[in-house]
């Protein structure tokens, strides 16, 4: 089953991937066999999930939330819905006027 997947690795960063599997995958990325960025931040753990009908989904929502920042991850992590849009807003520059 697809899967876009949210894991927090040891510095406390966060990594987002898709998978087929996402069990094996886990197992892979605390293995050291999975991407080269979780090998260097073991052990990892899996904060959140998302469960797609076709891997392409998958794939293209792991590629738009790889884009959001730190806050906007972790409001998707909490349920935090209501904030995502608010938290998708760039921050407009102060005027030098």
């Amino acid at each position: 089953m697809p899967f876009m997947y949210i894991l927090e690795c040891s510095d406390r960063s966060l990594y987002v991937g898709s998978t087929w599997d996402l069990d094996r995958r886990l197992s892979q990325h605390n293995d050291g066999e999975g991407a080269a960025y979780t090998r260097n931040r073991l052990p990892v753990r899996l904060l959140y999930s998302e469960y797609y009908g076709r891997i392409e989904n998958a794939f293209l929502r792991e590629k738009q939330v790889q884009r959001w920042s730190r806050p906007k991850r972790l409001a998707l992590i909490n349920g935090d819905l209501a904030q995502l849009r608010p938290l998708a807003k760039k921050k407009s520059w102060p005027s030098n006027g």
